[in-house]
């Protein structure tokens, strides 16, 4: 039985003998739609000419998968993947299991399935194709920012590259969360840095994106920029950028400058676990808490608390609202 690492060649890698049973286990789409490719690739290799059948396993009977998974008169390679394994009945997974025993030559079926399952059979299937001896692919959920941030630095290494911390915060605040459009914008990046990227390769590839973000706004209004801070908020507008994302990110900011700055100086590693946060980020605020003392702080939390229920429609003009706290946090920064 072997397991692959989602973060492993962009997700999933392609072995030069390819296992002829294989698990593809988690909800990531992405990661999913890698470790098939990889399965299909890998079968090309021993065979070019090798074919990929999709179905979902509601739509397959036993008797269907016996015929999908018999010898083929010509012996052409081919690739049988099973979707939605955690919905699969139990005549189906028997038909499964019985075949894992003694699988054709030339045939690779993948079962992907998320882990769950509302049956029985459905929810032991992944554990007894693991006992059958499946190659496992483990294609987990990304929702923390680690493990976001993790995703961004496996893609701009395998596209051969380098990215620096401060660059990987600032891509997954211009690209998103998306996963696709992160890995585009890695490989990208890459090619269009010469491989080493930075804060300021990202920020120019994005320009326009990544410019008009609730964050960009967010760090000119922190940082006492009045004039950049109200330029980026009315390009934002102008693209369309909701009011509320913006104070959203105001708050953000505000909120995690106060919080670094009371956690006092420190290894943004070390103290990454106590704030919950990503070291980048500590590292970002600690710099610009150095403009900021108590007094400032107190009114600056005051500041987003107000444009946050007024973008939500306390107020008749949100982008008044927002203008304003920009203005004003520039005033509390300067408190002495």
């Amino acid at each position: 039985m072997r397991h692959s690492s989602p973060w492993e060649d962009r997700g999933v890698t392609a072995s030069t003998t390819t296992a002829p049973l294989q698990l593809v286990l988690g909800e990531e789409e992405l990661l999913v739609e890698r470790a098939v490719r990889a399965a299909l690739d890998s079968a090309r290799q021993a065979d070019p000419a090798a074919e990929l059948t999709r179905t979902k396993v509601s739509e397959l009977t036993a008797p269907a998968l016996a015929e999908l998974v018999s010898p083929s008169l010509f012996s052409e390679g081919r690739v049988i993947v099973l979707e939605a394994a955690q919905d699969i009945s139990q005549e189906l997974s028997d038909a499964v299991l019985s075949y894992a025993k003694q699988p054709a030559e030339g045939v690779v079926l993948v079962v992907v399935h998320t882990g769950g399952g509302r049956s029985k059979a459905a929810k032991a299937l992944p554990a007894a194709l693991k006992k059958a001896g499946a190659q496992i692919t483990e294609c987990p959920k990304i929702t923390k920012p680690a493990e976001r941030e993790a995703f961004v630095r496996n893609e701009i290494r395998q596209a051969g590259g380098k990215i620096d911390p401060s660059a990987v915060g600032a891509l997954i605040d211009a690209v998103g969360s998306d996963l696709r459009e992160l890995a585009s914008a890695s490989a990208q990046l890459v090619a269009d840095a010469g491989g080493k990227v930075d804060e300021q390769a990202v920020r120019r590839y994005h320009r326009g994106r990544a410019d008009v973000t609730g964050f960009a706004v967010a760090e000119q209004a922190v940082s006492g920029d009045r004039a950049a801070a109200l330029e980026a908020m009315r390009w934002a507008e102008q693209i369309g950028v909701p009011h509320v994302l913006v104070a959203d990110a105001l708050a953000d900011a505000v909120r995690t400058i106060a919080r670094v700055s009371a956690a006092g100086r420190g290894n943004p590693n070390q103290m990454a676990g106590e704030l919950g946060m990503p070291p980048w980020k500590i590292r970002k605020a600690q710099g610009q808490a150095r403009g900021w003392n108590a007094a400032g702080l107190n009114k600056a939390m005051a500041v987003v608390a107000r444009v946050n229920a007024e973008v939500k429609g306390a107020a008749a003009d949100p982008s008044y609202a927002l203008e304003k706290a920009i203005l004003d946090l520039a005033t509390a920064r300067e408190l002495r």
